[in-house]
C-alpha cells in the first residue's frame, strides 16, 4: 500500500477532489483488474477510451480515480484526480508506486525498424556471460537472469515495466536492455523510466497504419532521444541519415556506429557467408557467428553500448564472438542438403535486408526460393512492396498467409500480387495454407538450393479471427525436410 500524493511526485496535475494522503493498493488502467482501493486510471486509446469505465471501475473497489476528464458525477468518499495526459501520468505513477526501480538499475532502450530483438538480446547474452545479473525486454520473451516470462508485446506497458523492473532490481540485476517500439514510445508506455542510455538502429516503411505519415514515426522514434537526460548516452546508427535527426536536441551524449561513414564505432566487413561473418572493428579481425550487414550493425550496436557503459573493448569482441543471435532471426537449418532459413523480416527493408544477404552468399547454383506473407490488419501499403522485392531478389516465390488476424487471406495475397509485374507472374505461386506453401517450397527444392521463410520468425503462431493457433516456421521446416530426407 502506497500514500496517493507519493504516487503522484512528478506527475502533471490540473485539479484534485478529495483526500491525497489515502492509501491504494495498486495501479490500474484495466478496470477488468480493478481490485480493492486500487487507483485506476482513466487512459484514452485508440480503441476504447479509459474514462468510460470509470463507474465499472468504482463498482470493483477503485477508491482513486485519475482522469484527464472528471466525470459529470462526483462519487462521496472518492479521491479524483485530474491530470494532463493520463498515458504520461500512468508510467510515471507505476514508476513512484515500485519504489522507481530504473534509478538501481542501468536500464538502456533500443529503438528503430529492424535490429531491435538482436540488438537486445545480444545484449543480454553478452552481459549474462560477462558475469552480470541482467533483465531483458523483448518482442521474443522477458526476461530476469534466466527466468523466462512470455512477452505479448515488443514492449509491456508501463504499469508492466515498472513491475518487471522491481522484480529485477530484487533479483539483483545490474542492467536492464529493452526494446522500445514507436507504438509504446508514443502510447508514453515508457514513462517514468530513467534511461542509462538509448540506441537508434534504422529507420524504414513500417506501422504507417498506425502513425499515419512516415514523418510521425519518425518523430515518435525521436521523442525516446528527446527526453533523455544529460548523464545518458544517445547511440545511432550513422550510416541512416535519420540518425542526425534522433540527436537533434538531445541532451545526452552523442556517439555514432557505421560501417560506410566516419563513426565512434566503426567496422569493415571482410568476409561474409552462411558460415558466419568476419569484421575489422578498430584494427582487430573478430569472427561472428552471424550472417550479413545487418547483422554487422547489430553488433556494432551492442558493441558501442557495452563500452559507454564501462566495459573493455576487447572483452567485449571476445565474448561477442562466441554468442549466436535472437532466436527467429537468420536462424539456418540445414538438413538433407537443403538450407531453410527461418526469418522475422516482416517490412521491406527487413525482407530486401535479408535476401540481398542471401544472395550476396550464394554461389549462384543453387535456387532461392522465398515463402513470405503480409500480416493482416496492419499496414497494407507494404504488401505489394514486400511481394516485389521477393520476386526481384528470389528464383522463386511463394506468398501465403501470416498472421491474417480478422483480414481474409485471400484480399492479403490479393493486395500482395498487386506488386508483382506480369513478367515475373511465372516466378509466383500463392498458397493460402502457410504449411502448405512451406511443403511446396521443400518439394520444389534440390540438394544445395536455399529456402527463406519470411515474416514470422520467433512467433509460434498463427493469429486467426482473434484466435492463436500454433504454428511454427522453424518446427514445420524441419519436420518436412526430415520427412523428404526419410524417403
Amino acid at each position: 500500500m502506497k500514500v496517493l500524493k507519493d504516487i503522484l511526485y512528478k506527475v502533471s496535475l490540473t485539479s484534485t477532489i478529495g483526500d491525497m494522503e489515502r492509501r491504494v493498493s495498486g495501479i490500474v488502467f484495466d478496470s477488468r483488474k480493478v481490485e480493492e482501493r486500487s487507483a485506476f486510471v482513466a487512459v484514452p486509446g485508440t480503441q476504447v477510451d479509459g474514462h468510460e469505465f470509470i463507474s465499472t471501475a468504482l463498482e470493483k473497489g477503485a477508491t482513486v480515480i485519475v482522469c484527464e476528464r472528471l466525470p459529470e458525477v462526483i462519487q462521496e468518499g472518492i479521491t479524483y484526480v485530474q491530470v494532463v495526459n493520463s498515458a504520461k501520468a500512468l508510467g510515471i505513477m507505476a514508476s513512484n508506486f515500485f519504489d522507481n526501480p530504473s534509478e538501481k538499475i542501468k536500464v538502456v532502450a533500443v529503438t528503430g525498424t529492424n535490429g531491435k530483438t538482436t540488438t537486445v538480446t545480444l545484449l543480454h547474452q553478452l552481459f549474462v556471460v560477462m558475469g552480470y545479473s541482467t533483465g531483458l525486454l523483448s518482442t521474443v520473451e522477458n526476461k530476469i537472469n534466466s527466468e523466462v516470462i512470455p512477452a505479448t508485446h515488443t514492449t509491456p506497458d508501463a504499469v508492466s515495466v515498472q513491475a518487471l523492473l522491481r522484480k529485477m532490481v530484487d533479483s539483483g540485476c545490474t542492467h536492464c536492455f529493452m526494446e522500445a517500439s514507436s507504438h509504446a514510445i508514443v502510447q508514453e508506455r515508457i514513462a517514468g523510466l530513467k534511461l542509462a542510455g538509448a540506441v537508434f538502429t534504422n529507420i524504414t516503411h513500417d506501422h504507417l497504419d498506425y502513425h499515419g505519415t512516415f514523418d510521425e514515426y519518425i518523430k515518435a522514434k525521436k521523442k525516446l532521444f528527446d527526453e533523455l537526460p544529460k548523464d545518458a548516452f544517445a547511440l545511432v546508427n550513422g550510416d541512416d541519415k535519420r540518425g542526425s535527426v534522433m540527436l537533434q536536441n538531445c541532451k545526452a551524449t552523442h556517439q555514432t556506429f557505421a560501417l560506410k561513414t566516419s563513426a565512434d564505432f566503426k567496422a569493415k566487413i571482410l568476409s561474409n557467408t552462411l558460415e558466419g561473418l568476419e569484421l575489422d572493428i578498430h584494427g582487430k579481425q573478430i569472427w561472428f557467428r552471424m550472417i550479413g550487414a545487418f547483422n554487422a550493425y547489430n553488433l556494432l550496436g551492442v558493441l558501442g553500448v557495452a563500452v559507454l557503459l564501462g566495459e573493455d573493448e576487447d572483452e567485449v569482441l571476445q565474448t561477442l564472438s562466441g554468442i549466436r543471435g535472437a532466436k527467429g532471426r537468420f536462424d539456418r537449418i540445414s538438413i538433407g542438403g537443403i538450407t531453410a532459413i527461418v526469418d522475422y523480416a516482416h517490412t521491406p527493408d527487413a525482407l530486401d535486408n535479408v535476401l540481398k544477404t542471401i544472395n550476396g552468399v550464394r554461389t549462384g547454383n543453387e535456387q532461392l526460393i522465398t515463402v513470405v506473407g503480409c500480416g493482416g490488419n496492419r499496414d497494407k501499403t507494404k504488401r505489394p512492396v514486400m511481394a516485389k522485392i521477393a520476386v526481384t531478389e528470389s528464383n522463386k516465390a511463394i506468398f501465403t498467409s501470416d498472421n491474417p488476424r480478422f483480414e481474409e487471406p485471400m484480399d492479403i495475397l490479393r493486395d500482395m500480387q498487386a506488386g508483382v509485374s506480369p513478367s515475373d507472374v511465372r516466378k509466383t505461386l500463392t498458397i493460402e495454407d502457410r504449411r502448405e506453401a512451406i511443403k511446396t517450397a521443400v518439394m520444389l527444392s534440390r540438394k544445395g538450393d536455399i529456402i527463406l521463410i519470411a515474416g514470422k520468425g520467433h512467433e509460434d503462431y498463427q493469429e486467426i479471427k482473434g484466435v492463436k493457433h500454433h504454428f511454427d516456421d522453424a518446427e514445420v521446416v524441419s519436420e518436412i525436410l526430415e520427412q523428404l530426407t526419410n524417403t
